[in-house]
């Protein structure tokens, strides 16, 4: 048995948008595949290069898609009613970036796709997001963090931009 540790970097951003506004404003710039006909299409290529078509005609002005949500939030008004803050998790990703990162790092794909969590509290509309640079650093793959590195980019200019 065999444990590794690591840390990882949060990027976070707080602004006063509104919660509908922020989560707008990455939804615009993400893409939102029907996920049972992409898994399909992702089943039916047979390079890499047509992998690449698909993935592209599926991801948003931010290079980004969504793969699936949870609505945090719906969960915690069971309990709390309209108290209850607003809580979203998105996942998103690209899978070709997933690609590229697990061929030198296998470890990545536990990472990938990524999370962006956006959540109301007093002081505004947070959202966060755990760095992939920073799980991928212990594993000292130079190709998988130059991956990573771009991706970090793309995510956190996403929410910059959905936060302004």
């Amino acid at each position: 048995m065999a444990t590794k540790q690591i840390n990882v970097r949060r990027f976070s951003i707080t602004t006063s948008k509104s919660f509908k506004d922020v989560v707008a404003g990455l939804e615009s710039r993400i893409g939102h595949p029907d996920m049972m006909a992409f898994r399909k299409n992702i089943s039916a290529v047979r390079t890499d290069s047509e992998l690449q078509k698909i993935v592209q005609a599926v991801t948003g002005s931010s290079g980004l898609m969504e793969f699936t949500r949870f609505d945090l939030g719906e969960v915690l008004r069971k309990e709390l009613g309209s108290r209850a803050p607003q809580s979203v998790r998105l996942v998103v990703g690209n899978p070709v970036t997933m690609k590229q990162m697990v061929k030198f790092v296998p470890d990545a794909g536990s990472y990938a796709p990524v999370t962006i969590l956006i959540d109301e509290r007093p002081d505004g509309i947070h959202l966060s997001y755990d760095e992939m640079v920073s799980f991928l650093a212990p594993y000292g793959n130079a190709e998988a963090l130059q991956v990573a590195k771009n991706l970090d980019i793309k995510v956190e200019a996403l929410m910059t931009s959905a936060a302004s």
